[in-house]
């Protein structure tokens, strides 16, 4: 399948590319290829500001990655059913990336799924972490169509998919909070899932709306 829905505003943006310095254009396609790193790295921040909270909270930490992974899995889903092509390939434009074989699909984006699905989880873990990673979700979906691997739709539709797939997950982790609470009792997962020093009042074992 092919599609000329924006392939002008596609072929803009990569003629764009031809007239940005090197320096950015090195910098957007380093992003691009390994940016999603960043994700994991606010994950692991969540997880350890989540250690002195509550159990509702550390259980929406500990869900952002199970998250990400669910909504990739869709993605991939519609993007084996759609199959379609990538804008490199049928318009045949000089692009800053090279172009992924001829069986890799375009819409949606994967990388606009999984970085709006952990910036979704990440605001139901903490939301001053959640709103930076939102901001790298952004600038994630218009690094793939910069470096030409993209259409702007298979951006837009990864970053709608995969926040309202996280959505609901990210709003029902909360309800795992007994199980982290048992396995803060544990000696395995115990120091891994809970600060040591005493807790604030009301701490353990309820469920509050996450913190900034």
């Amino acid at each position: 399948m092919t599609s000329q829905v924006d392939a002008g505003l596609y072929r803009w943006v990569v003629t764009l590319t031809h007239h940005a310095p090197q320096p950015l254009n090195d910098t957007v396609k380093f992003f691009s290829d390994f940016g999603l790193g960043l994700f994991a790295v606010l994950m692991l921040i969540a997880w350890w500001r989540a250690r002195p909270a509550d159990s509702a909270r550390m259980a929406a930490a500990l869900s952002v990655p199970l998250i990400v992974v669910a909504v990739y899995l869709v993605n991939d889903l519609v993007k084996s059913g759609v199959d379609e092509t990538r804008p490199c390939r049928t318009l045949h434009t000089v692009t800053l990336e090279a172009c992924p074989g001829p069986s890799d699909w375009s819409f949606p984006s994967n990388h606009s799924a999984i970085a709006a699905a952990a910036a979704v989880a990440l605001l139901f873990a903490s939301r001053r972490i959640g709103w930076y990673a939102l901001a790298l979700a952004l600038l994630m979906g218009a690094s793939r169509v910069w470096i030409g691997v993209h259409y702007p739709h298979d951006v837009l539709v990864g970053l709608v998919l995969g926040a309202l797939v996280a959505w609901p997950l990210a709003l029902a982790a909360p309800r795992l909070a007994p199980v982290v609470e048992r396995l803060r009792g544990t000696r395995l997962l115990g120091p891994a899932l809970l600060a040591p020093g005493p807790q604030e009042n009301g701490s353990r074992g309820a469920t509050t709306a996450p913190q900034p």
